[in-house]
């Protein structure tokens, strides 16, 4: 059977696409600045919010978008004031996210396969209504991104002559904390909280293996996250293996790839 005949199929390759697009021109900005980490620390809020929304009888998706941008929001507080540098409050996100998301799991007694698939992805059980908010906020992301490009590409290469210059570093700093948060609540249930980062991060590293120039490795790395969520899930579905995993080992493997390139 081919792997277009599942209606399931067809939603999981649409989303995976979507989020094979967004995550790494996110992540683009990320690793230039060096943060490449800062969506495992917002993966770890998610999963507090996922935690908090099985408590409270909502949405779970909900709870952890507004949970993912507080905290990224709060990285950046911290870090643009001095107290504490990036790699602490990225600490203080891992280590109090993943805590707060024990304590709440174990208070909803919500230890279940529900919970699993937003650890690790279930991109298989993706529905009209899942797929449709992965358009609707993704194509949020790119709009923004689109938007402020110049600026965002001015402050992640050198964030000291943007502020010179009269950039709103900030506010633009602020703006790509949220844009990230998002971009990790609506992956969830592609490759999972555990995982997301690295479709974030992995793409944009292959990418500036072979790239040419700032505006090249950030398409390239589109191209590298579409095609690993394709071919992933291509692999997965033919393989019987685990979708979020496969996609995210297909990325790496472009990464070697690209790196043997270059050589």
């Amino acid at each position: 059977m081919s792997i277009l005949d599942a209606d399931f199929m067809r939603l999981a390759l649409a989303a995976g696409a979507i989020v094979g697009v967004i995550a790494p021109t996110v992540g683009f900005f990320l690793v230039q600045r060096g943060m490449s980490l800062i969506g495992d620390g917002i993966g770890h809020v998610a999963f507090a919010g996922v935690a908090l929304g099985y408590l409270l009888g909502i949405s779970p998706v909900g709870t952890a978008l507004v949970a993912s941008v507080l905290g990224a929001v709060s990285i950046e507080w911290l870090r643009s004031r001095r107290q504490a540098v990036g790699d602490q409050a990225l600490a203080l996100l891992f280590y109090s996210g993943i805590a707060a998301g024990v304590v709440l799991i174990s208070a909803a007694g919500a230890l279940n396969a529900s919970l699993f698939s937003y650890l690790f992805g279930s991109i298989l059980t993706v529905t009209n209504g899942d797929l449709l908010l992965v358009g609707v906020l993704g194509a949020v992301v790119l709009t923004v991104i689109a938007g402020l490009y110049r600026a965002l590409v001015a402050v992640a290469l050198d964030e000291e002559g943007a502020r010179v210059s009269g950039v709103p570093v900030g506010a633009l700093n602020v703006t790509l904390a949220a844009v990230a948060a998002v971009t990790v609540a609506i992956s969830m249930r592609i490759v999972g909280v555990l995982l997301v980062a690295a479709l974030m991060v992995l793409p944009v590293i292959a990418a500036g293996r072979i790239a040419w120039s700032v505006r090249s490795t950030m398409f390239i790395a589109m191209g590298i996250g579409l095609g690993s969520a394709v071919v992933g899930l291509t692999i997965a579905y033919y393989a019987n293996l685990a979708p979020g995993g496969t996609i995210v080992l297909t990325a790496a493997g472009a990464t070697v790839v690209a790196s043997v390139v270059r050589r």
